[in-house]
């Protein structure tokens, strides 16, 4: 498969890596030259130096030969025409574009249909948004990721020391009293991912991830000692473009939120636009204006501002402060370990969110749906199975699957069954696949051809 990615910002890098990991042909285009000599330095990709909105560029990139173009630098205009350009030069490529500005939301149908014909238009704020209500619906999650329409999620949750399952092998949990066993599928534990086995232990300070149908989700998170806690207070921190996303949909379910904006002229608009929502302007990071709008009375504080510092630094004294939860926004992949050792465990980022939604569209074939786990050291992937694949008609148990790769839940007819050894896969079930990074590309030569969703 040869993909053409024009921008090699941190969304374009890491798209390349992780494709050039999974010994895919990719082309990479920008007109930066630190950004190309940054690549250059840590990727194995053919690189470009100039703008991948320009005709010549994209004929030497090899557009006519590529399966998908990739436009996914920070500005819609450049990625707009880039696809338009491809769009005239190799009309039967797929085009993804990333495109933040709401105003091209209402035009996205036109754009599919019309030229540049872009199949698929990505905004990471929108689902940055998402994400963030996710995360204030799962009471004590990290980390949320749904599949199978919502039916089944893939929640992180951090082990403390007065979690009931801290201490436990993963082999004793199916004995434990309650009415549910959460399927764990990894573990992060001193920044590394593991996929654990039944005689591993969940200790203090570990963040597991488990697989729930969405009707069992509340009992699974009881057995981590996790209770539901309905929000009704959220104090949103920077008011651009994903601030007032945020704002919006809380006014659509009813909870109560306030706004704080340093710029005078952005109070105006928020006013304007938000209905409920208190707009106070001044600084979101100011200890004094923090007491004085009660923020220990938050059940979350949410850090959007267009600075990662201020996010970092708001978050923490919010939570000093006495705000239930916080969740802070971060761009810089960099930074994720750290915010766990600093006391931030719940972070977004519009720039993942992005490349959760390209790592869907760049699968060929029957995926469903996709999703990076911590940073991008391990994928989800929900796909069909076929009736000439491997994996049909054996027992799991049978199947050589690769380390750290395994199938983590089974949708048949609508029904959700949580895998175990001698679980048999049919032919059109739904399958969700957890694997490390380093366990994909295995996956992708033991099952492309047979599942067909690389």
């Amino acid at each position: 498969m040869k993909i053409v990615i024009v921008g090699a910002g941190e969304v374009g890098f890491h798209i390349a890596r992780q494709l050039s990991l999974e010994e895919k042909d990719v082309v990479l285009i920008d007109e930066s030259p630190e950004a190309i000599r940054r690549v250059e330095d840590q990727l194995d990709v053919q690189t470009i130096l100039g703008s991948g909105s320009n005709p010549e560029v994209l004929r030497g990139a090899g557009i006519r030969g590529a399966e998908i173009l990739l436009a996914v630098t920070d500005r819609d205009e450049t990625n707009l025409v880039a696809c338009l350009t491809a769009d005239l030069l190799a009309p039967h490529t797929t085009k993804i574009a990333r495109i933040r500005d709401e105003s091209f939301d209402q035009f996205a149908a036109n754009l599919r249909e019309r030229p540049p014909h872009i199949q698929t238009i990505i905004n990471p704020e929108t689902e940055v948004v998402q994400t963030i209500l996710q995360l204030m619906s799962v009471p004590g999650a990290v980390d949320v990721g749904s599949f199978a329409g919502g039916r089944i999620q893939l929640v992180g949750i951090a082990i403390d020391a007065k979690s009931p399952l801290a201490g436990k092998a993963l082999s004793e949990l199916p004995g434990l009293p309650g009415p549910v066993r959460p399927l764990i599928a990894a573990l992060v534990r001193e920044s590394r991912l593991i996929v654990p086995r039944g005689k591993d232990r969940l200790r203090p300070g570990d963040l597991a991830y488990f697989i729930s149908e969405q009707e069992r989700l509340f009992d699974n998170l009881a057995a981590f000692g996790k209770r539901e806690s309905p929000v009704r207070r959220v104090l949103i921190v920077g008011g651009g473009r994903i601030g007032l996303r945020l704002a919006a949909r809380l006014e659509e379910k009813g909870i109560a939120a306030k706004v704080i904006e340093k710029s005078a002229d952005r109070c105006s608009l928020l006013a304007e636009k938000l209905g409920h929502t208190v707009v106070l302007c001044g600084d979101g990071s100011d200890q004094d204006l923090l007491q004085e709008e009660n923020v220990r009375d938050m059940d979350v504080v949410v850090t959007v501002t267009q600075d990662e510092e201020t996010n970092i630094l708001t978050a923490l004294l919010a939570t000093r402060l006495g705000a239930r939860k916080a969740i802070c926004k971060i761009d810089r992949f960099g930074y994720f370990p750290l915010m766990k050792a600093i006391g931030i465990e719940q972070v977004v980022s519009p720039r993942l969110s992005a490349i959760n939604s390209i790592l869907q569209h760049i699968r060929k074939g029957k995926v469903l749906s996709a999703m990076a786990i911590q940073g991008e050291q391990a994928e989800v992937l929900e796909a069909v199975a076929l009736e000439t694949s491997d994996i049909v008609g054996r027992p799991l148990r049978e199947i050589d699957f690769p380390k750290g790769a395994m199938v983590a839940a089974v949708i048949r007819e609508g029904r959700i069954i949580l895998p175990t050894g001698e679980s048999v896969i049919e032919p059109g079930d739904r399958v969700i696949l957890f694997a490390l990074r380093e366990a994909v590309p295995r996956i992708e030569r033991l099952l492309a051809v047979k599942l067909e969703y690389f």
